[in-house]
């Protein structure tokens, strides 16, 4: 039987997965996380599926090895390559996946125009199809292709004119006069929500994305499973690169300090 007192083990391919273990942390202040960022490999948007799939289950093996009560896959093409996989082969961990905000999108819908920013590969994914099928006919669902989006976050550029310069280049094409919602639909982006915001100005549109979904459906999981701790303390976070870049460890935990 698996220990309450183990930590909750998080993967992404790099860092964009802390937008997801910031929510964590703060719905479940008392537990302790490792998350291991695969910085090395990243992205994995652009790579094959078999290879997304092998990078995927080495680093989930090395947090099975740390010891982990719970695992949270932060990363779209991970979780679309690899979490089917995953459950069969740790039958016992509670495991969450991550997608992008379509269905709170479309349920908070007032009939405009939704648009889905996702690197090209999780747009290519078979599974992303299937969650876009689910709602056709109740929104006007645009997906918009990012490629490149990501590194932003990697570099640690989160505002400036390369920014500005990319939004015009690749989303305004697709903003017309009623869009109503934007998904952020790559666990990276959420951290590029201040300067998107600021960039849009006072267009009334609106930025949503999976993390606090993802984080309360971990939270359901380790409950059921009575995994929980529930003792009056402060969790810890352990952050974890492929790298090898202590700057890369710093990036990380300058990350999971920033305002929501």
């Amino acid at each position: 039987m698996m220990n309450k007192e183990l930590p909750i083990g998080f993967m992404d391919s790099g860092l964009g997965g802390l937008s997801v273990l910031r929510e964590a942390v703060r719905i479940m202040p008392a537990e302790d996380f490792i998350y291991f960022g695969d910085s090395l490999h990243a992205p994995y948007g652009t790579k094959e599926q078999s290879v997304i799939r092998d990078l995927t289950f080495a680093v989930v093996e090395n947090l099975m090895k740390q010891g982990i009560k719970g695992l949270a896959v932060a990363c779209n093409t991970a979780t679309s390559a690899a979490v089917r996989l995953l459950r069969s082969m740790y039958q016992d961990l509670p495991i969450v996946g991550i997608e992008p905000a379509v269905k709170p999108a479309v349920v908070s819908s007032h009939g405009g125009r939704i648009l889905v920013m996702a690197t090209p590969m999780t747009i290519a994914q078979e599974k992303y199809h299937l969650l876009l099928e689910q709602y056709r006919d109740q929104a006007d669902i645009v997906s918009v292709p990012c490629g490149g989006l990501m590194e932003f976050v990697e570099r640690g550029k989160f505002d400036g004119e390369q920014l500005d310069t990319y939004f015009r280049e690749n989303l305004m094409p697709y903003i017309t006069d009623d869009t109503e919602t934007i998904v952020l639909g790559c666990t990276h982006y959420p951290f590029l929500r201040p300067h998107l915001q600021e960039f849009l100005g006072d267009r009334p549109i609106r930025l949503i994305d999976g993390s606090l979904g993802t984080s309360m459906e971990l939270k359901r999981r380790l409950k059921v499973k009575g995994l929980l701790r529930e003792e009056n303390r402060t969790g810890t976070v352990t952050i974890q690169n492929s790298s090898g870049s202590q700057a890369m460890i710093d990036r990380s935990y300058e990350l999971l300090a920033m305002p929501f």
